[in-house]
């Protein structure tokens, strides 16, 4: 079921985003060449005990997980596109990095993810981080009261083809608000004009999520980290935005 939001509720949101902008904030200026990703996530979640915040992730079991989700942040280097486990992998030098986090606070949950390189950015990195956040920007000025949620998803979708872009809609972003995945998905391929129509309240995570290659993935054995099929560079960009009478309002900002 779609549930509404109201402006209250969509303020208790608004505070775990901003929660949330600033640890992802923190990871990225910390990251560098030479670090583990354990080392990211131990920085996370210092930060989320700090705060007297809760992680969304860790425990989290979904089936397709062979094991409970074991840190608080998703950590995808290179061609792992989503869900990648925190390890002892060591950065190295123009390593391209996804970081996807969420927790709840006070009860409220909010959702956003980033990419970026670490160390030497390269041309092609560059242009898959910039597109992907490109794509992440008509997604949001397409979610405004009156559209669809095809709307959303079709301006996705041209962004990334347009920059002939892999795009899989399996996996996508949903509602947020007490719990990290609510009803609706938000696919990131569709056709305007179709699909749930945009009320005021409705408060969802956008993720556009794109490969440098092909449209197909795979999964680790681990169940979690998904990669491109072809081994291609993969990047992922997130942010939790409410419906509202006047149009978007981003609620995973700094």
């Amino acid at each position: 079921m779609v549930e509404l939001k109201t402006r209250a509720e969509i303020a208790s949101i608004r505070e775990a985003g901003r929660f949330v902008a600033s640890v992802l904030t923190s990871v990225r200026e910390q990251a560098r060449i030479g670090m583990t990703l354990l080392d990211l996530d131990a920085i996370a979640h210092q930060m989320i005990d700090d705060a007297g915040a809760r992680s969304v992730y860790l425990g989290y079991h979904p089936s397709f997980g062979a094991i409970p989700y074991p840190g608080v942040l998703c950590t995808s280097v290179n061609d792992a596109a989503l869900h990648g486990l925190p390890s002892p992998y060591v950065l190295a030098d123009g390593d391209l990095l996804s970081i996807d986090f969420a927790a709840e606070v006070n009860g409220w949950v909010a959702d956003s993810a980033v990419s970026f390189q670490v160390g030497t950015p390269s041309a092609e990195a560059t242009r898959l981080i910039r597109t992907t956040e490109k794509a992440l920007a008509a997604g949001i000025a397409a979610a405004r009261p009156g559209n669809h949620m095809g709307d959303i998803s079709a301006a996705i979708g041209a962004v990334g083809r347009g920059a002939k872009l892999g795009i899989n809609a399996d996996f996508g972003g949903h509602g947020v608000g007490r719990t990290m995945h609510e009803e609706p998905h938000v696919p990131n391929l569709g056709s305007p004009g179709r699909g749930l129509h945009l009320r005021p309240g409705l408060v969802i995570a956008i993720e556009p999520w794109f490969m440098a290659g092909t449209d197909e993935y795979v999964f680790d054995p681990d169940g979690w980290t998904i990669r491109s099929a072809d081994g291609s560079l993969t990047a992922h960009a997130e942010h939790t935005i409410a419906i509202t009478e006047d149009g978007p309002v981003i609620l995973t900002l700094p």
